[in-house]
């Protein structure tokens, strides 16, 4: 990956920075240490280059890596417009980072954020999983009842991570309840998802990267682990990584359930990517569940998107880490880890993340690794 420019890489904390624990900030630290390395420039902390005149930021090489996906407004206010300035997404309007345009609105005149796609539910429909975006309390209940006649459901907050805010409902009562739970402003304000409920799942990862021209695309599996609470949180990916981008993954002799999920990924980026023109993205990032319905049915479908730095990106940075080490080499697989109650659990030949015990998450590692 030899480049004809020495890069700074810096951090930045959008307006809605939401990253407390000490892990998760060291280890973007160490992926900044990282990516810095790749690209063969050098580390600037974001009080460095927030005090630059916009002057000196001219010709700067300056890549972000944000905690967050920003919105356009403040993309602009720090000169952020095209994605290799930036390892996440820019989007025109902040609804759009989140779960909620995963699914088309109950009625075509149902409320809606300003800037809402109308088109893109129908295009996306073959992707994903039966389901509403809803923005009211009275569309929330309707697009419930019409799925509950299939079977069981699942309502999802627009903003949750690591499966926290999903409700799996099998009845009228629980699905009310279910709702009533939720404030009607906040509703209103950023969107509920509704969306039939799948067993015996496993959630498929499917991405491609963008760093210093060069990129990398991959499908993966997610592991689930207890944290230092008794709590099922999220422990790591493990990613099977090609050269390219997403054409090159589908060329890829896929097993069945992999490929379709592979193309109802690219299909879903392509459609996302069509209907808001002005939305920009170094790292796109895909869940697909595969699963059965409450009528048995076979189901694959995207559940969300990821247009930020997240628990595989580790692993992706490996992987370029791998690529650039063997020119020659098309192909890689690597892994995150998260452990929870051990502050030394990484092998010898990983990348350390995280190792201590984090005031609030408790003793734990996080570490990436080549298999």
């Amino acid at each position: 990956m030899g480049l004809a420019f020495r890069p700074h890489i810096a951090p930045y904390f959008s307006a809605s920075a939401t990253m407390t624990n000490e892990h998760d900030r060291a280890s973007r630290n160490e992926m900044i240490r990282r990516i810095a390395l790749l690209g063969q420039g050098s580390v600037m902390d974001e009080d460095a280059w927030r005090a630059l005149r916009p002057a000196d930021l001219y010709g700067l090489n300056l890549l972000l890596v944000p905690d967050a996906v920003l919105d356009r407004a403040e993309a602009d206010a720090i000169g952020v417009t095209q994605e290799s300035q930036i390892y996440g997404g820019v989007t025109p309007c902040g609804f759009i980072s989140t779960k909620i345009v995963s699914h088309g609105l109950l009625l075509d005149d149902a409320p809606a954020p300003a800037g809402w796609s109308h088109a893109l539910g129908k295009a996306i429909a073959p992707c994903v999983l039966d389901g509403f975006s809803i923005f009211s309390v009275a569309d929330a209940k309707a697009a419930g009842r019409l799925l509950l006649a299939s079977g069981p459901a699942r309502v999802k907050d627009v903003d949750g991570t690591s499966g926290r805010g999903q409700t799996e409902v099998a009845s009228i009562e629980a699905l009310d309840a279910a709702i009533a739970e939720r404030d009607p402003d906040e509703i209103a304000a950023k969107g509920l998802v509704i969306e039939e409920n799948l067993e015996d799942v496993t959630t498929f990862s499917v991405g491609t990267v963008t760093l210093f021209g060069q990129s990398i695309a991959y499908w993966g599996t997610q592991r689930l682990t207890m944290n230092n609470h008794g709590e099922t949180v999220y422990g790591g990916s493990q990613l099977h990584v090609v050269r390219g981008g997403f054409d090159a993954l589908a060329r890829e002799p896929l097993a069945v359930e992999l490929a379709e999920a592979v193309a109802k990924a690219t299909a879903y980026d392509h459609a996302v990517f069509q209907a808001y023109p002005g939305l920009i993205a170094s790292r796109r990032n895909y869940d697909v569940a595969f699963g059965h319905n409450g009528r048995g049915e076979r189901r694959i479908g995207v559940l969300e998107q990821s247009w930020r730095p997240g628990g595989a990106s580790g692993a992706e940075i490996a992987a370029f880490e791998a690529l650039a080490r063997d020119p020659d080499r098309r192909s890689v697989t690597c892994a995150t880890m998260e452990v929870y109650g051990d502050v030394d659990a990484a092998p010898p030949q990983a990348s350390l993340y995280y190792g201590g015990v984090d005031p609030v998450a408790g003793p734990m590692t996080k570490y990436a690794v080549e298999l």
